[in-house]
């Protein structure tokens, strides 16, 4: 897909997938909506970038703080592409641990409701937006791009809201290929394995020395411009619809 003259939304654009993604895409000419609720980072970003960055503070779970998000997408340009990449809240709980307490339903439902729910806020909305659009080669009007993870296929001890919750990301992805098909929009979604990224909270070199002994090949931590790069290529690749790509150098997650 032609990208020229669109713009962008970029859920979660202040963060390490997000930031990478906003820079691809500005390199790559699209003006970009940064949909966050970290004021100050995405503040700083939209600055560093110049004028083809806008910062929008964003709540995804809300449906119309999202329309505020792709409204000021319009204002841009034809919105043609969607990278959902949003965070929330970290997995760390067994489902009953060893006292015999069970996880916190409360904790669950918020996760679910981020991850899963707020992906298809986001997803629907910029579709809806996206029918709008002129058609450029083969009907395509654009393209939406959510992220799982790798936990979504085998969640390790302790993820069970997170993985559920990815798994429903994976799950929901065909479907909304074959519901979009006809006005034109595309939906991929990436499931990465293993990032650094700032939520670690420690150096690289720790994170690497820590996380990175199962990884198989490249045998470290993926970099978030990795995955920035993929999610450009799916825009441009009018051939890609309906699937989920791990990125994960050949890493399976065991118990």
């Amino acid at each position: 897909m032609d990208l020229t003259g669109s713009s962008a939304l970029v859920t979660g654009g202040a963060g390490g997938f997000g930031e990478a993604t906003v820079r691809r895409l500005v390199e790559r000419g699209v003006k970009v909506v940064i949909a966050d609720l970290a004021d100050e980072k995405g503040q700083a970003l939209a600055k560093a970038l110049g004028d083809k960055v806008t910062y929008i503070k964003t709540d995804v779970c809300n449906e119309e703080s999202v329309a505020a998000a792709i409204q000021a997408a319009r204002e841009l340009g034809p919105l043609r592409t969607t990278v959902i990449v949003h965070g929330g809240p970290a997995a760390g709980a067994r489902i009953v641990n060893r006292e015999g307490k069970t996880y916190s339903l409360d904790t669950f439902r918020r996760t679910v409701e981020i991850f899963l729910t707020g992906t298809f806020n986001v997803l629907s909305q910029a579709a809806a937006e996206m029918a709008k659009n002129d058609p450029l080669e083969s009907n395509q009007r654009g393209v939406i791009i959510s992220t799982a993870s790798i936990a979504g296929y085998e969640g390790q001890v302790g993820q069970s809201d997170y993985s559920a919750a990815k798994g429903g990301v994976i799950g929901l992805n065909l479907t909304a290929a074959r519901d979009l098909a006809p006005i034109g929009v595309r939906v991929m979604c990436i499931a990465p394995g293993t990032f650094f990224t700032p939520a670690y909270r420690m150096s690289e070199e720790d994170a690497h020395a820590r996380f990175a002994t199962g990884i198989p090949n490249p045998k470290r931590l993926g970099r978030a411009d990795e995955y920035a790069q993929l999610a450009l290529n799916i825009a441009e690749n009018d051939y890609l619809n309906g699937e989920v790509i791990r990125i994960d150098a050949g890493l399976r997650f065991n118990i």
